[in-house]
């Protein structure tokens, strides 16, 4: 309890913060005035709106009026750090060249002294002068304010021990730890925002490792325009949660791991003896750098808006299947928001008569979806009545149930609101979903993901918002005559490993139609893809993207200039005898395709063709680098490694009216 307690030292606050001096104001650059300080044009916010007068605001700490008014400067907008960085602060410097870039700022903004303010911890705060700067190191030497005011929320640290801490480290605080005290003519706010800038950049931008990058591109655009949008992405719920803890976990582990490293090179330096300990060291160090390059790259994909976006978030849901009941018996949950004798007639005469239901069936009525999901064990049936229905939260289905909409798809629309990661999260085993019409608001991941299992997906209606449907690794889904638009992101993402049948479908109005993501990993089994008859259309962008990494070519460089004469022949014999299997494989599609193309062939026939000879390339160059990594010894081999074959069935599809053609790749 005493813990708790705040003790507080006060003796006088009126006129005791300095004016700035005229001869200060009359010196203080007018393009800063005009430039970094003033309102910037609100249509430059890049789709950042969240608005607050960050320039203008002041706070009193934790409501004491006992201290002066701090000018708060926490809630600047993206345009607004975007633009300070950008035009004022970094411009084109080198990860070198940050500090001395920062110090050259500040040296134009901040007065050397003669200003007070809050020096703030996680325990106290205390009113202080500014009586000098340095610059080169950032920080700013202080003296107790006159009067003295201080804060503590530990009863046992008294001011004592503040002035102890001061006097050992110097009376030399961070310029990070001070919040500007504000006056009534507002001369400080210049100095508030300089001062804020650097906070922010080396709390939320700045990384320890940064100045060891290479310099070939200019830091900003490099480092901190990513990491600023992504800030401002997590501040405005654009990035499903479990990103957001993956992103500081990698960023706590790679911080780990570069202080190891860091000491590690540092003993190594002190050290002029070739002892085993020595080289033990020299391995544990390269070890050290591999695995801090690793999350590095790690951290730079969620950093990076587009690859954010292509290689997604593999959530895994911690929600258990239930299994069937104790006494094995199955439940038909019937959704309605109200039901009438009419109504419930129907569907007895429909779904409950002696010829479709020769047993005892419980039934259980619910008013709303989730209620009913959460009800259901293995094997139970869910019949939804014609209504909308508002669902505030994710659907989770863990068991192999069914969801059935009792009408047309039009009749039974479910609408997602409210903020949250997922519309519906699919693991089950076999989960079949028909006559459906999902519309999603305010989510942050697609409409419907496939976690674990087979879901069907058979006469539905899904209005995205975000993504569409996502096929996560070692998931299927089996999707007929449906329709999917409205994503701003694909319409369809299909990924390694897993299994993917479209029959008779639509997909159009979205960014892309399908992305299929088949890059190089070891661990990932090829995709198999079966899409027939469905038309295509109105994309912004293609039809059918396909996600592949440009190190197939540097990789068959570099494998081919270590393995020596004997292995690149080797490798050419095997590459004729593949060439081969490639060439009859392309053959028998074509004999296929000759079933569903005339004398003419077609604008859609050839869209097919592309994208069946593109992903049997890709499949069979995937196979061929693995097959000659594993010769090398660079991955584990597998017998099967040839054998994965991409399971591909594409025919009768059309595509029209896509931004950029039917089929398109993406090198990263």
């Amino acid at each position: 309890m005493a813990g708790e307690l705040r003790s507080v030292v006060v003796l006088e606050t009126k006129g005791m913060v300095p004016a700035r001096s005229d001869l200060a104001a009359a010196e203080e650059p007018a393009s800063w005035q005009e430039g970094l300080f003033q309102d910037a044009d609100p249509c430059s916010d890049h789709g950042y709106h969240v608005k607050l007068d960050a320039t203008e605001k002041t706070l009193m700490p934790d409501g004491k009026k006992i201290f002066p008014q701090i000018i708060q400067t926490n809630e600047l907008l993206f345009y607004e750090r975007f633009r300070a960085y950008q035009d004022y602060i970094l411009a084109d410097c080198k990860a070198s060249e940050v500090k001395e870039f920062t110090i050259s700022f500040l040296e134009k903004v901040l007065e050397p002294s003669g200003w007070w303010a809050v020096w703030r911890t996680n325990v106290f705060e205390v009113l202080v002068e500014v009586t000098d700067v340095d610059f080169s190191a950032l920080k700013a030497v202080v003296r107790l304010a006159e009067p003295c005011i201080y804060e503590s929320k530990l009863s046992t640290f008294t001011l004592a021990n503040v002035k102890e801490l001061l006097d050992l480290m110097e009376f030399q605080l961070p310029l990070q730890e001070l919040w500007v005290v504000s006056d009534d003519s507002r001369e400080f706010h210049q100095m508030a925002l300089a001062i804020e800038h650097v906070r922010f950049f080396y709390k939320h931008i700045w990384r320890s490792w940064d100045e060891e990058e290479e310099d070939e591109y200019d830091y900003f655009v490099r480092c901190v325009e990513p990491r600023l949008r992504l800030y401002y992405d997590i501040l405005e719920n654009r990035v499903p949660s479990g990103l957001i803890v993956d992103y500081h976990n990698l960023l706590s582990q790679c911080e780990e791991s570069y202080r190891k490293f860091l000491n590690l090179r540092s003993s190594l330096s002190n050290c002029n003896s070739d002892s085993e300990q020595e080289n033990i060291s020299m391995v544990e160090g390269l070890n050290l750098y591999s695995e801090i390059e690793q999350l590095k790259q790690k951290l730079k994909l969620i950093e990076n808006p587009l690859l954010r976006y292509v290689f997604g978030y593999q959530k895994n849901s911690n929600i258990q299947a239930k299994g069937t009941r104790q006494n094995g018996q199955k439940v038909t949950h019937v959704v309605s928001s109200t039901m009438k004798t009419g109504l419930l007639w129907s569907l007895f005469r429909d779904k409950f008569c002696e010829e479709s239901c020769k047993e005892e069936t419980e039934i259980q009525f619910h008013s709303d979806l989730l209620s009913a999901i959460n009800a259901c064990y293995e094997g139970d049936t869910v019949i939804i009545c014609p209504g909308h229905y508002v669902v505030h939260g994710t659907c989770s289905i863990a068991d192999s149930i069914e969801l059935e909409g009792y009408g047309l798809p039009d009749d039974i629309v479910i609408e997602k609101r409210g903020k949250g990661d997922t519309f519906l999260d699919c693991m089950g085993m076999d989960i079949k979903i028909s006559s459906i019409k999902f519309i999603q608001r305010d989510s942050i991941e697609g409409i419907l993901i496939i976690h674990h299992g087979k879901t069907t997906l058979e006469n539905c209606v899904l209005q995205c918002e975000t993504t569409g449907v996502t096929v996560r690794t070692s998931a299927e889904l089996f999707m007929k005559n449906s329709d999917v638009y409205g994503a701003k992101g694909a319409g369809i993402e299909i990924y390694p490993g897993s299994k993917c049948t479209l029959t008779d479908n639509g997909i159009h109005h979205c960014k892309e139609g399908i992305l299929i993501k088949d890059f190089l990993d070891e661990h990932y089994d090829i995709p198999k893809i079966s899409m027939i008859n469905n038309i295509i259309h109105n994309n912004e962008g293609y039809g059918v993207v396909l996600v592949k990494p440009t190190i197939f070519c540097d990789l068959q460089e570099n494998v081919q200039d270590e393995a020596g004469d004997s292995t690149v022949q080797k490798t050419r014999e095997a590459d004729a005898t593949e060439g081969l299997d490639l060439e009859e494989m392309l053959h028998c599609v074509a004999s296929k395709m000759e079933l569903y193309t005339t004398a003419d062939f077609s604008e859609q026939a050839k869209g097919n063709c592309e994208i069946i000879n593109e992903l049997l390339a890709i499949s069979m160059q995937k196979g061929r680098m693995k097959k000659r990594l594993s010769e090398l010894g660079i991955i584990q081999a597998n017998d099967n490694i040839m054998s994965q074959e991409m399971f591909i069935e594409i025919m009768g599809n059309q595509f029209k009216w896509n931004g950029k053609g039917s089929f398109g790749t993406f090198l990263y």
